[in-house]
């Protein structure tokens, strides 16, 4: 519950923790913060989910152990685990989508010794454009990748390291100010992207490490990523091309102290630039650079836990002049001038649990988080053509801080267990996009502004696993947020009221293969009124959606398939998070998926 999507289409999202998204939600991956030129809403993060283990979700601001941009929680991606010491495992698996009449390949192959393990993967996914519930076709939301990662570890008696590398090109049609007039109905199966199209050609190196000394353990995660995302508007010529590269360094020395306690002591430094290469641009040149300290203790006792910690981050932005952002004095933008800013913050957080080691857990925390304003919001001056918008930044913005209370409880037995959890996310400067009912040729000006925000929200869970019938198994969530300014207007991008029942039913297992299961589910999504100035009203709407799987194991082979359906019933709806949804076109309409995987052990 609280976790949802921003979405351009099928294929360009971004993840929403508790109604905040973009720069407020920090990305982790292979260790390290992850950044894909976030900032505007049609940039989705463009990962692959190939090799990837498990996604972990923080709610609530984490700059205390994360820094800047993680104010509204964090996404850590979880990498593949390595293969069984003395070991190679390889494997194969395909997938096929009928709503996009999509299709997806992926390999890899990874082995382990006692002192080394190592990893290769490949594999491409693609979709032709995807049909709503009335079976319309939505012209160039097609979208596909291909990826590579790599990976080598040492395991010594003092020094575990793990070294990545992840390489992918991703391609994303859009609709060109989703009127259509410069796209070409072509075939129905076509994948072509020499229409509109971004195009991101991304390259992570990482390093994470691990030193046992003698009564303490340091990490050491280093890192660089270059991330290029080009547009192609019309005209088979590129006009939007950005260079973002990025180094990174996190030192954490963590001791325990007594026998509950663990005291941590930590420190990052990261350091970016931004670089214009093509004819048009929307963010100016810039340079970054942030260091940080932190100190955190956490003790665990019988029946309590409590941690607490604090930060102190400086961050420096300097932008430079760049073609039209800086060079149109009598357009709307002409206070957009280079500067240099220096930014720093003080956060922390403390949180207590109390539980009796069987059926009870409480829990209550009280944390802060900061961000300052990115590139966008400080010096954007131009055409948006994703969003249909002339977007001015505003360079004066100061730096953004929240300050969030929540209380969380659950109870659990043999066959049931229950949680909830409510919460108020006070933001200090909150930066949101305001229309301000003017045009500049032809096109509506937005600009961004600041106000006081607060978010407030209910979230519950319930699981039934009956004792005595263990193949049958229920669950369902409930999450429901406000977000207003100080003033009383409703921020934009708040998702609506969801309740998400889901049962499965699990049959027999043995030894060779374990469980086959059928999951019936639903979304059940209320009406979403409570609107920004910008935003319209979205209906409410539901959807049914079913899955099953089969595992089993052929010798040292293991065969695993599994097949889910979304939106049975072929519903024309939209999602109030849907970024089309303004341009009357709706979500994706039924679309079924088969997984094919086969483990060679």
């Amino acid at each position: 519950p609280g976790i949802s999507q921003l979405s351009t289409g099928a294929g360009i999202s971004k993840p929403v923790i508790r109604g905040l998204y973009g720069n407020r939600i920090q990305t982790v991956l292979m260790g390290l913060r992850f950044d894909n030129q976030q900032w505007q809403d049609e940039h989705g993060l463009g990962l692959s989910d190939g090799g990837i283990d498990r996604v972990e979700i923080i709610k609530g601001p984490s700059s205390l152990l994360y820094g800047s941009e993680a104010m509204g929680g964090v996404m850590n991606i979880i990498e593949e685990k390595p293969a069984s010491t003395g070991s190679i495992q390889s494997d194969v698996s395909t997938r096929m989508f009928s709503n996009t009449f999509g299709y997806g390949l992926d390999a890899g192959v990874k082995g382990s010794s006692e002192k080394m393990n190592w990893r290769l993967r490949a594999g491409t996914e693609s979709h032709a454009d995807y049909s709503d519930g009335n079976n319309k076709r939505i012209l160039n939301s097609r979208f596909g990748n291909y990826f590579t990662k790599a990976s080598i570890g040492f395991n010594r008696k003092k020094w575990i390291s793990r070294n990545d590398y992840y390489f992918s090109l991703s391609n994303f049609g859009f609709l060109m100010d989703a009127f259509g007039s410069h796209l070409v109905d072509d075939s129905r199966l076509s994948r072509s992207f020499e229409g509109p199209h971004h195009a991101v050609l991304l390259n992570v190196l990482s390093s994470q490490n691990t030193f046992f000394l003698r009564a303490s353990k340091l990490k050491f995660n280093a890192g660089f990523q270059s991330n290029n995302r080009q547009e192609q508007e019309g005209g088979n010529q590129i006009s939007l091309n950005m260079w973002l590269t990025t180094g990174s360094l996190n030192l954490t020395w963590m001791k325990n102290i007594r026998k509950n306690s663990e005291f941590s002591l930590g420190s990052a430094g990261f350091y970016q630039t931004n670089r214009n290469v093509g004819s048009r641009t929307i963010i100016p040149d810039a340079d970054f650079m942030e260091v940080s300290a932190f100190a955190y203790i956490k003790t665990v006792k019988k029946y309590f836990a409590f941690e607490s910690g604090i930060r102190y981050d400086l961050k420096n932005i300097n932008t430079f002049t760049t073609g039209l952002i800086n060079s149109d004095a009598a357009g709307p933008g002409f206070n957009i001038v280079p500067f240099k800013r220096m930014y720093n913050a003080l956060n922390g957080s403390a949180g207590i649990s109390v539980f009796d080691n069987k059926h009870w857990n409480f829990k209550t925390s009280l944390s802060t988080g900061y961000r300052p304003g990115n590139l966008a919001e400080l010096s954007s001056n131009g055409l948006h053509e994703g969003t249909s918008r002339w977007e001015i930044g505003n360079i004066d913005l100061k730096i953004e801080q929240n300050v969030c209370a929540e209380v969380w409880a659950s109870y659990t037995n043999t066959w049931l267990t229950v949680q909830g959890a409510v919460y108020a996310n006070k933001f200090f400067n909150y930066i949101y996009l305001a229309p301000t009912n003017t045009e500049y040729i032809g096109q509506q000006i937005y600009r961004f502004v600041q106000k006081d925000a607060l978010l407030k929200g209910v979230e519950g869970q319930i699981e039934i696993h009956p004792g005595q019938l263990k193949q049958i198994y229920f669950r369902s969530s409930f999450s429901a947020l406000t977000g207003q300014t100080s003033e009383g207007a409703f921020l934009p991008f708040i998702p609506a009221q969801k309740i998400s029942p889901e049962l499965s039913w699990f049959l027999f297992s043995s030894q060779k293969q374990k469980a086959p299961f059928i999951r019936l589910g639903a979304d059940f999504v209320k009406a979403q009124h409570h609107v920004s100035e910008f935003e319209t009203a979205t209906p409410a709407y539901w959807l049914l959606n079913a899955g099953a799987g089969w595992q089993k194991r052929m010798g040292t082979k293991e065969l695993i398939i599994s097949l889910a359906g979304n939106n049975l019933l072929n519903l024309a709806y939209s999602d109030h998070l849907s970024r089309f949804k303004y341009f009357g076109i709706y979500n994706t309409g039924r679309n079924i998926s088969l997984n094919l995987k086969l483990k060679f052990n």
